[in-house]
This record gives C-alpha cells, structure tokens and sequence, in this order.
C-alpha cells in the first residue's frame, strides 16, 4: 500500500466519468487556520488520505492517524484514529478522518499518519489568532 498524499481540506467530493473512472474533487487545501472565536477552542478539520493498492498486494491495511503537539513520535498526543479499510489491488481508496482537535494556545500541530506499520507521514496545521475587523 502506498499513501499517495494527506491534507487538511475544505471540501472534498467524489463523482464518476466516462471510463469507467472516477474524480476526486479536493478545494480548500490548507496547512493554518485562523481561529473563529476565543480560546480555548475546538476545530473538527477535514483530514483526507488517498491510497494505493498495487495489483499484486492484498487490498487490506490499516490507516492510523495521530495528530501530536510535536514533530516528534514523542510529542504529546492529542487525538487519534484508527480504521480498517479495504480496496480492490490495483486501485485507490480513501480515508476521510474528522478528530476534535482542542487547542489551549495558538500553535502548530502534527498529523502523523501511516498505513499498518510504515513510516509516519506528518501534515503541519498552524492555528492562528483571530483577524480584528
């Protein structure tokens, strides 16, 4: 299995086309986001994975994410999710993650993210402090 790519993202739609084949619609990529209140506050960020199946493997893995106050796999753990996912060898599949992610300060945090046992894949997402008007 192979993760083709991970980003926080607005918006993301899939929709079939002549082929038969398949689009993926992904707007609103982003690494920071600017806080929509006071702290403490909680955001539920769309993280999406994509996967790859090569045609020879078994189509079955395990997709773990663990969003961390670091960029180190000793850094404090601050949300995790884990799940179980099938996709036909030779094909993509995806995996759409939506944890709670409580911030105390304005900072950065880090997504890690691995299939079964490989290595971590790490997606920065920054909080920023409110826009005045």
């Amino acid at each position: 299995m192979h993760l083709v790519s991970s980003l926080f993202m607005d918006n993301f739609e899939i929709r079939q086309v002549a082929g038969p084949a398949t689009r993926i619609d992904m707007t609103g990529a982003f690494f920071s986001t600017v806080a929509t209140g006071d702290l403490p506050l909680t955001l539920t960020p769309h993280f999406v994975a994509l996967i790859f199946c090569e045609p020879t493997e078994k189509g079955e893995g395990i997709f773990e994410v663990v969003f961390r106050k670091g960029i180190s796999s000793e850094s404090e753990q601050i949300a995790r999710n884990v799940s179980p996912f099938r996709v036909d060898p030779g094909k993509f599949t995806y995996r759409l993650v939506r944890a709670e992610l409580e911030f105390t300060e304005y900072c950065q945090i880090f997504a890690h993210c691995r299939i079964d046992q490989d290595a971590w894949h790490i997606v920065p997402l920054t909080l920023l402090p409110p826009v005045a008007d």
